[in-house]
């Protein structure tokens, strides 16, 4: 992977992160993109020696600034063979009819229009050298609907939906695309979701063992060593405890 350039969006905590180490262990020169600098700074820290690094702070739902930053790369940063779009958020578990519309733009923005903006900067670089490999970071919501999940569901349905268009309106242009869709994964998600209440949000993961981020990382370094002939192009990874969106297996409180 020498010489190669890998973009994650989404690098300051979690899934991103773990990718972004993961990319940088296999000597991908790396592109990581959040709205926090100092984790990002904290992230140079912990790569290996001799990765080129490139932080960028901008958030992906703002379109101006995605535009701003991605089409005015430096020359050396601006062929980018791999695109992780990890960014993404949950907010508020409310049922539709009094659900919070501004909970709802921030998903919508940033699961969906986010990972359009992102994607539509880095695409014809790709199409023009005939290569690379997108990997959209989905959700188990993805592919089922749990109560109070709506619009988050709604959201990431659409990851699944744009991956498989991808997939397809790309194929000419020999392009890989992967949709990644996990289920339940200790990071940060809950407690955004629960809006910094780390009560609640640790409630989530008690009783069983969930997935960690590295897991997620080592899925994504499992397809991007694979053969060129060969594609992942659709892998729901879930926790042994989980059968479903709904459906977890729990240790009773002693």
């Amino acid at each position: 992977m020498k010489n190669k350039i890998a973009l994650v969006t989404g690098a300051t905590s979690g899934i991103g992160w773990a990718c972004a180490l993961t990319l940088a262990k296999l000597g991908y020169d790396l592109i990581a993109t959040g709205r926090r600098a100092a984790r990002l700074e904290e992230l140079r820290q912990e790569l290996p020696e001799g990765i080129r690094f490139l932080p960028l702070v901008f958030d992906v739902c703002a379109r101006e600034e995605v535009e701003r930053y991605l089409a005015n790369l430096p020359s050396e940063w601006a062929s980018i063979d791999v695109l992780i779009n990890n960014a993404g958020n949950a907010h508020g578990l409310d049922p539709i009819q009094t659900g919070n519309v501004d909970d709802w733009d921030a998903m919508i923005d940033i699961n969906v229009k986010g990972l359009l903006y992102v994607s539509k900067a880095i695409i014809s670089g790709m199409t023009e050298r005939n290569s690379g490999h997108i990997i959209n970071i989905g959700s188990i919501a993805g592919k089922e609907i749990y109560p109070n999940g709506n619009v988050y569901c709604a959201s990431k349905h659409a990851v699944d939906a744009l991956t498989n268009g991808m997939r397809i309106d790309l194929n000419p242009f020999g392009i890989k695309v992967m949709g990644i869709h996990p289920g339940l994964v200790e990071t940060e998600f809950s407690l955004v979701r629960f809006k910094g209440d780390s009560q609640r949000a640790s409630t989530i993961y008690q009783g069983y063992q969930p997935l960690v981020a590295q897991d997620i990382a080592d899925i994504v370094e499992f397809a991007l060593t694979r053969p060129p002939h060969v594609v992942l192009a659709d892998v729901v990874v879930l926790p042994t405890a989980q059968a479903s969106a709904t459906v977890i297996k729990k240790k009773l409180n002693p």
